[in-house]
């Protein structure tokens, strides 16, 4: 495809047909993640590839500039700008367009494959994205730009991005989730998200537990109910003696300024349940603002507080399980007046130009409304100002003097300040807290400068320390991880997986009743139904996603087995990330993978190595061995390899155990155990089998023995459970 093509392009337009748009969410044959898989049929455009459209490549370089840097195949930057002079099919660059787009909207997408499948024009194309709202809003735009490229159009990127980022505002994880989850996926904790909202569990069935932005299943209900109360929260702060300001709740005008006047001027005035510094009034210095003051706070909750003002900055110090992890300082937000622009003006061009500023979640600064927040009116009317006047040229505004976190500070915390916060916690009873403390310098203990910790947050916000003005973001997503898991815990279950086509139901079941009489309670998703223990929860076939996510999610799961048909693989994705055992039993065709253009036996390969691909270093796959596509698949585990096979003499098998491996198979009616060359040990198919078991084929016992040795069950066990096996159906109780 070097050479230049003299012909014209068809008249248009030309477009790119989407077939099917399927979301795979789980591990797949793509890739470990989430991916939008869609169909395209390019029609006529398959022998129009990007070298031979004249001029196609400067156009969507000139309409999207920064995809011409991706890698590609070459491997190097710029690599996809050479294909694309060199000449690549329409699929493919539609998929670095969506990813460039991605990118450009705040996700990290990095991912993305394109391939043709058996039917001339028809490609598979996929791109990773950890939501499906999302994705599909990528590849309509993506869509779109490309086919204006194509036909030569005039094109806006900035409102197909503002289309994408608002589907990650409404429908992924907001920020602060989204770093803790990005946390947890550092230490190869799993995570699986509970709702739409910030909702997640980290970690598996018993072992999980759970978050919701800053808050965690940890933390207590009464605590939270505690810091939403400030005067509450103050009171038992002083008895424990922690510093705060002296305050009283108030309930009228009258009773705010008789209050003002017994604390003393200046005061604060500021509602008992509030965020974000919204309705907080700071340093009035006289009745009259108060008065003016007390209807903002009012507006906020019917409850008042007015308190002493204390000198100094406002500082927010993060305290995760006992530890402070991180310090923002805060920072009046002022204008300076050009002697022209209104007050309105000033802070849309002075402040509300901060990219850290906006409505969003992404934003861990709000956008400020002169003309409706309250605070700034009454900022303005003690400076005798309105949002529509006009200072004179020099002049110094102040719009908001608190709720604006943005200096970096941790490494400057006086080690007695930090007693007093995470002992402010602890008070209160939340293990995750934002302690709100006014001190002149952080560096100083409270006492000798006379600082005061004026509120203790649940739930607080993270970005202004993911996102500091000044000083380098702080790791507190890393903070919260180890405080729900301690070094040497993922919040991993024994996962054990089933693929292929033959005899994988009865494997699962047989494995989990190993695996019951070892003592955990085992849940099963599989073709018989969805099961805990001894009880069955759903009737009928359970063998993909959602069964399998439910029963992650289920505390009273300690282990699980899963049954995963190469459909259910192709068109959904295992249930979980990872796996300690991954049995493949057959590689043979199944209904429905036609209709999947899936034919040939290496399609069938792709497929079912997810099963393997997962397995984690320290677990095993097992393997038949008579399978030459199954057998081929032994090179991709990370972890051992286990070998069955009814004949002891096939060729595999007798070259696995030469090489130290793990082999079982059946020798005069008698199922063996071999490994480095010798026998382990024998179980007599008539004499220590249950009737039930006796029942099963041989290659059911094989596999399911396998996965037992792999995860280091010992030999009376597999011998007990196989002697009882059947008593587990009879005592299965069906629940309605």
């Amino acid at each position: 495809m070097n050479s230049p093509d003299t012909r014209t392009l068809p008249p248009g337009p030309l477009e790119i047909s989407l077939l099917r748009v399927t979301y795979l969410r789980g591990p797949n044959m793509w890739t470990y993640t989430p991916v939008i898989e869609a169909w395209l049929d390019l029609g006529v455009l398959e022998a129009w590839p990007s070298n031979l459209q004249p001029g196609f490549v400067d156009r969507l370089l000139s309409v999207l500039p920064q995809v011409a840097a991706h890698h590609c195949s070459p491997g190097v930057p710029h690599g996809f700008e050479q294909r694309l002079r060199e000449g690549t099919w329409m699929g493919h660059v539609l998929e670095h367009v969506i990813i460039e787009l991605l990118e450009m909207s705040g996700l990290e997408a990095g991912f993305g494959q394109t391939r043709e499948t058996t039917q001339s024009g028809t490609y598979r194309m996929v791109f990773r994205v950890p939501d499906e709202t999302v994705g599909r809003t990528a590849l309509v735009s993506g869509l779109a730009l490309l086919h204006a490229v194509i036909n030569r159009q005039p094109f806006e990127v900035e409102p197909e991005l503002a289309k994408i980022r608002k589907a990650i505002d409404e429908y992924y994880l907001g920020p602060s989730t989204a770093h803790i989850v990005a946390s947890a996926k550092k230490r190869k904790i799993p995570h699986i998200r509970l709702n739409q909202g910030n909702l997640v569990q980290l970690g598996y069935g018993a072992l999980q537990n759970r978050i919701w932005t800053a808050e965690t299943d940890l933390t207590s209900a009464i605590a939270e109910g505690i810091a939403g109360n400030k005067d509450l929260t103050k009171s038992l702060l002083r008895s424990c003696g922690v510093p705060v300001p002296y305050g009283e709740v108030v309930n009228s005008v009258d009773e705010a300024v008789a209050a003002a006047d017994d604390i003393g001027l200046p005061v604060v005035i500021k509602p008992r349940d509030g965020n974000r510094g919204r309705g907080v009034m700071l340093n009035l210095r006289s009745l009259d603002e108060v008065r003016a003051a007390y209807p903002v706070a009012r507006a906020e909750d019917p409850d008042v507080i007015v308190e002493e003002f204390i000198e100094g900055d406002e500082h927010r110090v993060l305290v995760v399980g006992g530890k402070v992890v991180a310090v923002a300082r805060g920072e009046s937000a002022w204008v300076t007046a050009d002697g022209t622009s209104t007050i309105v003006q000033l802070v849309d061009a002075q402040l509300n130009c901060d990219p850290r500023r906006g409505n969003a979640d992404i934003h861990p600064l709000e956008t400020l409304q002169p003309r409706t927040n309250r605070v700034i009116l009454a900022n303005l009317q003690r400076q005798q100002l309105t949002p529509d006047s006009v200072p004179e040229a020099g002049h110094r505004v102040l719009i908001i003097a608190n709720g604006n976190h943005a200096i970096e500070c941790t490494d400057t915390i006086h080690p007695e300040v930090a007693h007093l916060c995470t002992l402010a916690a602890r008070v209160v009873g939340l293990d995750i807290a934002g302690i709100d403390l006014v001190c002149k310098d952080v560096s100083q203990p409270l006492e000798a400068r006379g600082g005061a910790v004026v509120e203790v947050n649940a739930g607080p916000s993270l970005l202004m320390h993911l996102k500091p003005a000044e000083g380098k973001p702080q790791p507190v997503g890393d903070a919260i991880v180890s405080h729900l898991f301690p070094e040497g815990q993922r919040g991993r279950i024994p996962i054990v997986g089933v693929s292929g086509s033959e005899g994988t139901t009865q494997i699962a079941r047989l494995v989990a009743w190993l695996m019951q009489l070892s003592g955990v309670r085992v849940g099963v998703a599989c073709g018989d139904g969805l099961f805990v223990g001894t009880r069955q929860l759903e009737a009928g076939d359970c063998a993909h996603w959602e069964p399998g996510q439910r029963l992650l999610i289920n505390r009273n799961v300690e282990a699980a087995v899963f049954e995963n048909g190469p459909m259910s693989l192709l068109t959904e994705g295992l249930a979980y990330d990872r796996c300690w055992v991954g049995i493949v039993t057959d590689s043979k065709p199944v209904p429905g993978l036609d209709e999947q253009l899936m034919t040939e036996p290496e399609h069938r390969f792709k497929i079912l190595r997810t099963q393997v691909d997962v397995v984690v270093e320290t677990g095993a796959a097992v393997l038949h061995a008579t399978d030459d596509t199954v057998l081929d698949m032994a090179r991709l585990c990370d972890g051992d390899v286990l070998l069955y096979a009814a004949d002891g003499r096939h060729p595999a098998l007798i070259a696995h155990r030469e090489a130290g491996g793990r082999a079982l198979y059946i020798d005069s009616g008698q199922l063996v155990r071999a490994h480095d060359g010798r026998e382990i040990d024998r179980l007599h198919l008539e004499r220590d089998l249950s009737d039930a078991a006796a029942a099963l084929p041989v290659e059911v016992l094989l596999a399911s023995v396998g996965a037992a040795w792999a995860l280091g069950l010992d030999t009376q066990l597999i011998r007990t459970a196989l002697d009882t096996y059947g008593t587990a159906q009879a005592r299965t109780i069906v629940i309605a």
